[in-house]
């Protein structure tokens, strides 16, 4: 395997799918930080900003930050916990949850799209290297935790 272009096609293709389902959408920038938030937050799912930071392995102030600007966005909203005031927390909008639905299908439809034109042989290489690509991402999210 080249590691190298592996990783040079990985980044450009994630921007350019990106770009196009944002266009198709006609869906506002929302910077990978905030992106990573959301995506933390399923619909009907809270949790705490120290939670947050913990599993996006960020710091607290930088969640915090981030809260802030997303809740004047109308992306997050923060609440006090049920039982214990002192403490908040956060949940994705309805408004965050639109428009990652909308993102979502314009980008599944896209490269749907994009796969049509290939060679069935090199659809049959995509859907087979899902599943290794996904076991990539958890390695690598795996290397955060190591020196």
């Amino acid at each position: 395997m080249d590691a190298a272009r592996l990783a040079s096609v990985i980044s450009p293709l994630r921007r350019t799918l990106l770009a196009a389902a944002r266009a198709a959408e006609h869906l506002p920038e929302v910077p990978d930080a905030q992106i990573e938030i959301v995506r933390a937050l399923p619909r009907g799912t809270v949790s705490g900003p120290g939670e947050l930071a913990e599993r996006l392995r960020l710091s607290r102030s930088t969640v915090s930050n981030l809260l802030t600007t997303m809740e004047g966005n109308g992306l997050v909203e923060r609440r006090p916990r049920p039982g214990n005031h002192r403490h908040v927390e956060v949940l994705a909008t309805p408004k965050a949850l639109d428009l990652f639905d909308r993102f979502d299908l314009a980008s599944g439809d896209l490269v749907a799209r994009a796969a049509a034109t290939l060679s069935a042989a090199d659809r049959a290489a995509l859907a087979a290297a899902v599943p290794a690509l996904e076991r990539l991402r958890d390695a690598l999210a795996d290397t955060k935790d190591t020196p």
